[in-house]
């Protein structure tokens, strides 16, 4: 379950299991030049970092594990869907993201196979969605990275900064 309120830069929300326990701490780093969240473990080990990107035509942000990039996310250019982006893998892969973004009713799929979908209709928590990763060999906190950029990429495009 993740609380829509994890986009305020510099605050920290817990993303909870289905079994309500601390999977996930996403914080939002306030003092940095550009917007920036961590995705942290239990233990605040630094999972995942997510980056807008400064410079670019369209906008854009990154996920990195480590030092090292994983993946860039932006809006899919020539698409008749304007809620469908593209996640470029630093492999190649390539995933696609579609749906209701704003109204937190999309998938993220490879190929057209299903690796999460992410929805409210499942829970009656006000503010929340849930992530239900699908595959068993899924990436957890990158799908969820990916949800969180759509999102908030999302809202920058309709302007709710």
């Amino acid at each position: 379950m993740v609380r829509d309120r994890i986009f305020g830069i510099g605050d920290d929300y817990w993303i909870e299991d289905e079994h309500g326990r601390h999977a996930y701490l996403v914080d939002g780093k306030a003092l940095r030049l550009r917007e920036t969240f961590e995705l942290k473990d239990p233990e605040r080990r630094v999972l995942i970092t997510i980056r807008k990107k400064m410079l670019s035509l369209r906008d854009t942000m990154t996920i990195e594990r480590g030092d090292e990039p994983l993946a860039t996310i932006r809006r899919k250019r020539l698409s008749l869907l304007r809620n469908h982006y593209r996640v470029e893998l630093v492999d190649g892969t390539e995933l696609d993201v579609s749906g209701k973004i704003l109204d937190r009713e999309f998938a993220i799929e490879y190929e057209g196979e299903l690796l999460a979908e992410i929805s409210r209709r499942w829970l009656t928590v006000r503010d929340t969605y849930a992530v239900n990763v699908v595959r068993e060999d899924a990436d957890p906190p990158l799908l969820i990275a990916i949800a969180v950029c759509v999102i908030r990429l999302a809202e920058r495009e309709r302007g709710e900064d």
